[in-house]
């Protein structure tokens, strides 16, 4: 069985108002047990919904929509040592990458998930992760 870590770019894009189609189709074929996300990642959205000038109706959104949808994977220790790995090899590389970046990395590696994300190019660097587009080459095409 598959299971999937989605990143902030891919579970904002079905708040948008015109989701990819494909996408939402994808996903509705999905079985919930196969959907998570990381606690940074949901403090990314949070932080980007009381940032907006409708910041209630966002976190309203996100509270409603999107956590009930998905299985938010702490950030803890093991995840930590993880991160800490990624992001030595990354910066030794001169490949680095963004501290969120690499700590939804590091999740993802820490409990064997598959990045669903809009920014494969943020992910690629990471060995070992395996990644799913979203958009034109992504789930559901």
């Amino acid at each position: 069985m598959a299971a999937y870590l989605f990143d902030t770019s891919a579970l904002s894009e079905v708040l948008r108002p015109q989701p990819d189609d494909q996408y939402v189709a994808w996903l509705s074929r999905l079985p919930r047990e196969e959907q998570f996300t990381s606690t940074v990642v949901v403090g990314e959205l949070f932080c980007g919904a009381m940032r907006s000038r409708a910041s209630a109706k966002w976190l309203r959104r996100v509270e409603e929509e999107i956590l009930p949808a998905v299985t938010a994977l702490p950030f803890d220790l093991e995840c930590a040592r993880e991160y800490g790995r990624v992001r030595a090899e990354l910066m030794d590389a001169g490949t680095p990458i963004g501290d969120a970046d690499a700590m939804i990395a590091a999740t993802a590696l820490r409990h064997g998930l598959e990045v669903v994300t809009a920014n494969v190019r943020h992910f690629r660097a990471v060995a070992g992760l395996s990644l799913r587009p979203v958009g034109a080459s992504g789930p559901g095409r």
